[in-house]
């Protein structure tokens, strides 16, 4: 359908870039909200260097990775170790805010707007920056999620009570924000107590995170509600909308982007604005609906 791509770099390109969608923004009837892994790293969930070496360098030295994203991969020996791992992963970048206000600034452009969020990240930053959450479609799944690993039946365990007590396990305090606190002397633990391995309570094997990887994905009542919700958006949308792309990439292409793309190219009345830290682009047949604004989102967010 589409033969080629288009790409804004250069500084003056970016500030005229900046006004158009400013424009399109203030135009809208609504805004469907595309959200990928780029949107949370411009927020500071970033999964490398400082965080890494702060709640994962015993593990780092233990096992020889030197980014959170690779610990994810590791085979440990242990369900013991493995979990805690997990739990720490799932507590920073889950049940702690991000650094950075990057969502916040995203709901104070649109909140006025009539929106829909459908996004590929599994941190629940929209929720805890105050999205409304019947506005959000999880497409991917939810770190604060459990479900069967087999699965043997279609449902889903919220994992706060379990996360916090492997946290606190390995030695860790836990601060009134919920950040994760390494007490003064401690040697901090690299495994759980087996008592608190999560099992399914219907056939009794592990449960692991709700997180698509596979055929065994769950999807249980609230995913299937909620792509209700955004299919009924798509139907009574199809006027002045603006598809707003925010750090997507290329991994799951098919679910926000090319979506996106085909919607706005059916729709005269629509604009598509993409930014994207170094990879800003889109097909030259959008012409003019088209923003492509290559750079930091959360900078981006904070000039409009």
């Amino acid at each position: 359908m589409f033969s080629g791509r288009k790409t804004s770099t250069s500084t003056a390109h970016c500030s005229d870039e900046l006004q158009r969608l400013k424009q399109a923004l203030f135009d809208a009837d609504a805004v469907l909200i595309g959200a990928g892994a780029g949107l949370s790293t411009s927020a500071g969930f970033v999964y490398s260097g400082d965080r890494f070496e702060r709640w994962f360098s015993d593990f780092g030295q233990k096992y020889g990775f030197s980014d959170m994203y690779s610990g994810g991969f590791y085979p440990y020996p242990t369900q013991e170790e493995f979990w805690a791992y997990w739990s720490r992963y799932i507590w920073i970048n889950r049940y702690m805010d991000a650094p950075k206000p990057v969502y916040g600034r995203l709901l104070e452009l649109v909140k006025h707007k009539d929106y829909f969020v459908l996004t590929t990240n599994v941190d629940h930053c929209f929720q805890k920056a105050g999205f409304d959450r019947d506005r959000l479609f999880y497409t991917q799944g939810d770190y604060g999620l459990f479900q069967c690993s087999e699965p043997c039946h279609n449902k889903t365990y919220e994992n706060y009570e379990t996360v916090r007590a492997m946290v606190l396990a390995q030695g860790w305090e836990i601060g009134p924000d919920n950040t994760l606190l390494r007490p003064e002397g401690v040697t901090l633990k690299m495994a759980v107590p087996t008592a608190l391995l999560p099992v399914c309570p219907v056939c009794g094997k592990p449960m692991t995170m709700n997180l698509r990887s596979d055929e065994r994905f769950v999807e249980d009542e609230g995913w299937m509600l909620a792509s209700g919700r955004y299919s009924d958006f798509l139907q009574a949308h199809q006027g002045r909308v603006l598809y707003l792309e925010l750090g997507v990439g290329y991994n799951t292409p098919v679910i926000i982007k090319y979506p996106f793309w085909r919607l706005t190219a059916g729709n005269p009345r629509a604009t598509y604005a993409c930014i994207n830290y170094g990879d800003a682009v889109c097909p030259k047949e959008l012409g003019k609906q088209a923003v492509c604004i290559d750079g930091d989102i959360g900078e981006a967010l904070r000039a409009l």
